[in-house]
């Protein structure tokens, strides 16, 4: 195995897997949040890179090919483990992450499976618009929770009373926090829509691979 450059974004990808979840270990939220947003999308960023290179300068490699799909489900996994914790389990973000991460891991033990014919589960252009839907869901729910605990950090010590003026308008809102809780919530919807539609394309893909596995599993 060669480390071309390639390789290496792919290895730092995976690498950077279990640093989403690692942060929270180490960093108060909302910097933890904020961190762990910078690094997902930087990793995200190379996986699109890594691939581009490859193809450009002709580095493709069978450690590439192996190594490229485990790194994508390992950041998205671990991401959607993390969401799910800081959720406090909401049904609108375990059911949709529970049923990807059941179809990574499917598609992943019939890909071990087959093995040598594996070949037939090729990475579809659906599945390349499953993974970018997933990613990008994962990036605006981490900013969900970073616009949360701004919100709760400056109302912490606020009656319910002035914090209702604050909304109604009769008292000037000069920490922004109307501002701040409108950003969530509507980063919490777009997120929780886009991870609903990244749901949908991962069974899509799910069953387009199990129906083209179906031949090698007869018998």
């Amino acid at each position: 195995m060669k480390w071309t450059l390639p390789n290496i974004l792919t290895v730092l990808r995976l690498l950077a897997a279990p640093g989403v979840a690692i942060l929270f270990l180490y960093f108060n939220r909302p910097w933890a949040d904020w961190i762990a947003l910078a690094l997902f999308a930087g990793a995200a960023v190379t996986d699109w890179i890594d691939g581009y290179l490859a193809r450009a300068w002709s580095q493709e490699s069978k450690f590439g090919a192996m190594l490229d799909p485990i790194a994508d489900k390992a950041m998205v996994v671990i991401a959607l483990l993390v969401i799910c914790g800081f959720s406090g389990m909401n049904p609108w973000i375990l059911l949709p992450a529970t049923l990807i991460m059941f179809r990574e891991t499917f598609v992943s033990g019939l890909r071990e499976f087959l093995g040598d014919t594996a070949g037939t589960l090729k990475v579809t252009r659906l599945a390349k618009w499953k993974t970018a839907a997933q990613m990008t869901a994962i990036a605006v729910l981490f900013s969900t929770g970073a616009f949360e605990h701004y919100y709760i950090m400056q109302t912490w010590g606020m009656s319910e009373d002035v914090v209702r003026d604050v909304f109604a308008g009769t008292i000037p809102d000069e920490l922004g926090i109307v501002w701040k809780y409108r950003g969530m919530q509507i980063s919490w919807w777009i997120g929780i829509v886009l991870l609903w539609a990244a749901m949908i394309l991962t069974l899509l893909t799910g069953w387009d691979y199990l129906r083209k596995s179906l031949p090698h599993l007869r018998g």
